[in-house]
């Protein structure tokens, strides 16, 4: 397709929830999407309709209590993957042993985050056991600023830690700045131009700020290999029409 959209799954405490600006305290369980109905918090039907109603052809799934040092929701991320496309498992995973515990629970690629990183050391180490194309880099930002776990990695610039992610060995990286999550605001293009400059030879994909099918053809021009959406497909914003009219433009 050239480009890929990727639904997003954020769970806490085993409901889908909506993500604002990474105030995740706040987050509530999903009733609807795109005015229609589904039992609230209910992750395995949101999935359905991203699959089924969007004919989108992967997921991205934030276990957000596994990030937050919390209870992983095992059962959820299975029922998730159980909608039949492939998952994306963000789940605070910052060793080997959680990386398989991810694909165990079906995930196809595993992200590891920067939030949650010690070390390029071991995104390294999780990318030779797993193997190259199941590892994808979650660069994290607020506000265009890197969210990391040690002083040393919050040193860096997006631009170095994209780089040092890439020569790890992974497949790709997000671009994702939670302050632009659930804001309808927009991408950072010249972040992402940025980001897309120094990594060319792994996949860039956005997240956070995606309004409309317009944003999602200026990501595609700028070089990017796919994005994540939430709210413009849980508002309506973007609807099947508009993604099938987009891919026979491909």
């Amino acid at each position: 397709m050239g480009f890929e959209l990727l639904g997003v799954v954020d769970l806490r405490g085993g409901l889908a929830v909506r993500a604002r600006g990474g105030r995740r305290d706040a987050y509530e369980p999903i009733d609807s999407v795109a005015g229609e109905t589904i039992q609230a918090g209910d992750a395995r039907a949101l999935a359905c309709q991203y699959v089924e109603r969007f004919g989108l052809s992967a997921l991205y799934v934030a276990d957000l209590d596994a990030i937050d040092r919390r209870q992983p929701q095992h059962a959820q991320v299975r029922a998730v993957a159980s909608a039949g496309a492939p998952v994306w498992l963000d789940a605070g995973i910052d060793s080997i042993d959680d990386a398989r515990g991810g694909l165990l629970c079906g995930a196809s690629r595993l992200i590891v985050g920067l939030e949650t990183l010690p070390s390029f050391h071991v995104l390294e180490s999780i990318v030779q056991d797993a193997g190259r194309e199941r590892v994808v880099f979650s660069l994290d930002l607020r506000d265009g600023r890197p969210i990391a776990t040690t002083p040393e990695l919050a040193r860096h610039t997006p631009q170095d830690l994209a780089a040092r992610a890439a020569d790890a060995g992974v497949v790709a990286v997000i671009v994702l700045d939670l302050a632009r999550v659930g804001s309808a605001s927009g991408v950072d293009l010249e972040m992402l131009a940025r980001i897309r400059d120094c990594v060319p030879s792994v996949g860039v994909y956005a997240g956070g700020g995606v309004r409309s099918i317009d944003d999602i053809e200026q990501l595609q021009r700028s070089g990017c290999e796919g994005a994540l959406v939430a709210s413009a497909l849980l508002d309506g914003r973007i609807m099947k029409g508009d993604i099938d009219l987009h891919l026979s433009r491909v």
